[in-house]
């Protein structure tokens, strides 16, 4: 009898314990797959606002990444560079965002010809609502993490890590798990 009570006991505080790692997850900003998308809008590298609702019927993959002209970040924008055509005919539109305001945005664009908006999310709003703002050695930053929103605003998935060099093909194969394109 007292094993019987025992082994309920550790149940019940498993499940305790999980459903408050879910409730601490979303108090702290993060987004969980299926919910809704946060809304945002923000300034590209040209200075042009772009918010989630101007995309609303295409699949977007929106990836945060810590800084521009560093090595993995530049890695990172330069595989979706070369992956632009691919996206376009899944219906897909990349969207980059950073801590770095405009000016160092439309450097990094132009230094390596990415042909997709980098959002400027300065004050870290955005980075914020998605639970990916973090700071290192006392500088704000975004973690590098990646979502992809389905054409509906849901969140259809969510990379916490990111290999720099094989995540646009990994991309590029779950947005066709998706379905998107078809």
């Amino acid at each position: 009898m007292n094993q019987s009570i025992t082994i309920v006991a550790g149940i019940l505080f498993f499940i305790v314990a999980v459903l408050a790692f879910i409730s601490i997850a979303s108090a702290n900003g993060q987004t969980l797959v299926g919910n809704p998308a946060p809304e945002f809008e923000l300034p590209d590298q040209s200075g042009n606002l772009h918010s989630l609702e101007d995309y609303r019927s295409q699949w977007v993959v929106l990836y945060f990444y810590p800084k521009d002209e560093t090595p993995g970040c530049t890695t990172q924008a330069c595989e979706f560079r070369d992956n632009i055509f691919a996206y376009r005919d899944l219906n897909a539109r990349i969207l980059g965002v950073s801590l770095d305001d405009i000016d160092s945005h439309k450097a990094f664009a132009e230094n390596h010809g990415l042909p997709f908006p980098i959002l400027a999310d300065v004050g870290g709003e955005t980075s914020t609502a998605y639970g990916v703002k973090t700071r290192m050695f006392g500088i704000a930053m975004a973690k590098r993490q990646t979502f992809i929103i389905s054409p509906d605003g849901t969140i259809a998935k969510h990379y916490e890590k990111v290999n720099v060099a094989s995540h646009s093909s990994e991309v590029l194969a779950d947005l066709e798990t998706l379905g998107a394109g078809s």
